[in-house]
């Protein structure tokens, strides 16, 4: 049986030309039904194909500021969930080196959900901008490149396979393109590819298959 319901939220994803530049992904979402039961959901996560300690120590160390101006347990039961939650489970690896995630929030009072979600989305900027600004010229290679495309083929994996909004919003009839707007403009795959034993490759995939905790 459909419940009638309400929701609302914004979305974003950046899929950066260079290399070095991390995709960012950031939703935050009310849902309500008719029947009275409401919730928020969201977060923010950050997909590089190459790792640079510095700038995930810089994107996490900005979100737990966050989360702890709000409760101390947030940052570290949301990493944890976002860890969980961006698993391509066929691959055995995690879509990128994590974030924040939450849903199904209605613990506390709306009012208060409501402001650590605001200040979380108005921290998208000071978390992701910098590491732009410092990648976005740098140098690469088309091994470089073409790196980037599969590690976006994985990007779309997920998303098709096992993206909650995703998923929802093909099932209940929503908006395809906007449903479909966090996938890459192009993505690659390269049958049974294997990153080079000590290769930078190989060192963001070890992230990949084992999360670390970066502050």
């Amino acid at each position: 049986e459909r419940v009638p319901f309400f929701a609302c939220g914004l979305s974003c994803v950046m899929h950066p030309r260079n290399p070095f530049c991390p995709t960012m992904h950031f939703n935050y979402r009310y849902f309500e039904t008719d029947g009275g039961v409401w919730w928020f959901g969201g977060g923010t996560d950050i997909t590089p194909a190459y790792l640079n300690e510095d700038d995930m120590r810089h994107f996490h160390g900005t979100y737990k500021d966050v989360c702890d101006r709000h409760d101390p347990e947030f940052y570290p039961k949301f990493k944890a969930w976002a860890d969980r939650y961006f698993v391509i489970s066929h691959r055995n690896e995690t879509r990128g080196l994590g974030g924040i995630f939450f849903d199904d929030m209605n613990d506390r009072d709306p009012e208060e959900l409501f402001e650590f979600a605001k200040e979380a989305v108005n921290s998208v900027v000071p978390a992701y901008g910098p590491i732009i600004e410092a990648h976005k010229n740098d140098p690469f290679t088309e091994k470089n490149k073409q790196w980037q495309l599969m590690r976006r083929g994985r990007y779309v994996e997920f998303n098709l396979v096992y993206d909650r909004g995703t998923v929802f919003g093909l099932k209940t009839g929503g908006r395809i393109e906007s449903i479909l707007m966090s996938l890459p403009e192009t993505a690659r795959w390269e049958y049974d590819h294997h990153a080079e034993p000590g290769s930078p490759e190989a060192e963001i995939m070890d992230a990949f298959k084992h999360p670390r905790d970066w502050v």
